[in-house]
C-alpha cells in the first residue's frame, strides 16, 4: 500500500511538472504570435513603400517622354534619368527587404506550428518518459540560485562537486541562513583545497564530502525542494521541483540520505 501511495505521489508530481511545461509552451506561442504580427505590419509597410516608389518612377518616365517630345534641354533629361535610376535602386533594396521579411515570417510560422504540435502532444500524454530528457547542468544551477534567493532559515544543498558551489553565489545569502552542504571534495588538488578553505570561512556553512556525485538537491526552509538525478549524459538530468508538503516528505529523504552518507572533511 505504501509503494502504491508513493507511485501516486510521483505521478502527481510528474503531472504538475507537465503543466509547467505546457504553460512555458503557451508563453512561447504568445511571443511567436506577437513576432508574426510585427512582421506582417512590416511587410505591409514595405509593400506600400514599394508601390509608392513604383508610382513615382512611372510618373517620372511620363515626364521624360513629355520633355523629350518638347525638345527640352538634354541636361534636364539626364538629371531625370539619374533620378529614375536611383529610385529603381531603392525599389530593389525594398524588394530585398520584403523577401527577407517573408523568409522570417515563414520561419516564425513554422516554429509556431512546431510549438502547437508539441503542446498538443504534451496535453495528450499524462505520463512522461524521462529516459532521454534534456535538461542541462547550467539550467539546474540557475534554478537552484533562484530558489536560494528566497532562503530565510536553512537550506540543504547536494551537488556533484565543490566547484559547482561557485555557481550558487552562497556569499549573497543572508548570514542567518544555515547551510548544510554535501559534495565531492578532493583536498589533494589546489583548486578544491582553496575552495574548501574559502567556504569553511563562512560560519553558517557545514561542509561534508559526498563522493557519489549522482544528484543535485536543494531543500529550502522545509517549503520548497528541487531534486535532479544525473543520467547517462551531461544533459540528461531528471528534475523534480515541488512545494507540495507531501512531495517534500518523500523527496527530503534523498537529501537526508546524501548527508548521512557523506563524511567530514
Amino acid at each position: 500500500m505504501e509503494n502504491f501511495r508513493k507511485q501516486l505521489e510521483t505521478k502527481d508530481n510528474l503531472i504538475k511538472l507537465k503543466d509547467e511545461q505546457v504553460k512555458t509552451l503557451e508563453s512561447s506561442l504568445s511571443l511567436k504570435d506577437e513576432q508574426i504580427k510585427t512582421l506582417e505590419k512590416t511587410l505591409k509597410t514595405k509593400d506600400e513603400e514599394t508601390k509608392t516608389l513604383e508610382k513615382t518612377v512611372s510618373l517620372k518616365e511620363e515626364e521624360i517622354v513629355k520633355l523629350a517630345s518638347s525638345s527640352i534641354d538634354h541636361n534636364i533629361l539626364k538629371e531625370k534619368d539619374e533620378m529614375i535610376t536611383q529610385l529603381q535602386k531603392e525599389i530593389e533594396i525594398l524588394n530585398g527587404e520584403l523577401s527577407k521579411a517573408d523568409e522570417d515570417l515563414e520561419t516564425l510560422e513554422l516554429e509556431n506550428k512546431k510549438l502547437i504540435e508539441t503542446q498538443t502532444g504534451f496535453k495528450e500524454v499524462k505520463i512522461i518518459d524521462f529516459t532521454n530528457i534534456q535538461i542541462s547542468k547550467l539550467e539546474i544551477l540557475e534554478k537552484m540560485r533562484e530558489i536560494l534567493e528566497k532562503a530565510i532559515a536553512n537550506v540543504t544543498i547536494i551537488v556533484p562537486s565543490i566547484e559547482d558551489l561557485q555557481e550558487l553565489y552562497l556569499y549573497e545569502l543572508r548570514s542567518s541562513v544555515t547551510m548544510k552542504i554535501a559534495c565531492a571534495i578532493n583536498p589533494g588538488t589546489s583548486e578544491h583545497s582553496e575552495l574548501l578553505e574559502e567556504f569553511e570561512s563562512l560560519e553558517n556553512i557545514s561542509l561534508r564530502n559526498y563522493e557519489r556525485a549522482d544528484r543535485y538537491v536543494l531543500a529550502r526552509d522545509g517549503e520548497e525542494l528541487l531534486l535532479a538525478v544525473i543520467g547517462n549524459s551531461e544533459e540528461n538530468n531528471l528534475v523534480i521541483h515541488s512545494k507540495d508538503p507531501k512531495h517534500l516528505r518523500v523527496l527530503n529523504s534523498l537529501a537526508t540520505e546524501a548527508w548521512i552518507q557523506s563524511r567530514k572533511v
